[in-house]
């Protein structure tokens, strides 16, 4: 049989690492140790594996995931051989974490070591918006894997502030805390408003990582 779906690129790549990109679309994980990753994320595994549903783990987390409306919905994969994960065709890239800790949209999140802590952050100040933005902050020991809506850029905030938009937003330094940018004034909005009204505002020592697109919430209002 020939065709140029088989051509070399698009067969597994073998590799030692536990986690591995197959292509920049494309993620896999070695198991042995277990992994948590966002459900719906697996596209295909081989060897033995079981899927179970990864609780909130406290009920400090699950009653912010009640009062937020954060909805990360995560499963816990255990067994032996490898698993492959993928969202949307988007690019996916890895994070080693070692001791640090650093703040995702939940709509950016692919999947993490178990060794890893999460909780659940809200950005303050808001205002019009009802509840405020929340995502996830994790840390620790351990890899974790978002993706990207296209080639990520990452934004130094020491420069200068910085001000993205929070669908934009895959993910930031962990040390630094965001405030709401509110460019919605009352002739604006009776002319129909630009659209932009509301945006992340960073500074400080520490980088955001932006996406090329607005089409995938990067972070959830609650």
């Amino acid at each position: 049989m020939r065709s140029e779906l088989f051509a070399q690129d698009h067969f597994e790549h073998q590799s030692r690492e536990r986690w591995a990109r197959q292509s920049d679309r494309m993620l896999r994980v070695g198991l042995g140790p277990d992994v948590v990753a966002t459900k719906g994320a697996m596209v295909a595994y081989q060897g033995r594996m079981a899927f179970r549903h990864e609780g909130s783990g406290s009920i400090g987390k699950l009653m912010k995931k009640v009062l937020t409306n954060e909805d990360a919905p995560m499963m816990r994969v255990s067994g032996e051989g490898e698993v492959f994960f993928a969202r949307q065709a988007r690019h996916v890239f890895t994070v080693l974490l070692e001791g640090e800790a650093i703040t995702v949209g939940s709509g950016s999140l692919l999947a993490f070591d178990d060794t890893l802590a999460w909780d659940i952050r809200r950005v303050g100040g808001a205002g019009l918006m009802s509840g405020g933005l929340f995502n996830l902050e994790l840390s620790g020991q351990g890899v974790l894997a978002l993706c990207s809506d296209g080639p990520p850029m990452i934004l130094d905030c020491s420069v200068q502030p910085t001000f993205v938009d929070p669908q934009a937003a895959v993910a930031w330094s962990a040390n630094l805390v965001p405030g709401i940018q509110n460019d919605l004034s009352m002739g604006s909005l009776l002319r129909g408003g630009s659209g932009e009204a509301f945006q992340l505002a960073f500074s400080g020592p520490g980088f955001v990582v932006v996406q090329p697109s607005e089409g995938v919430p990067a972070v959830r209002q609650g």
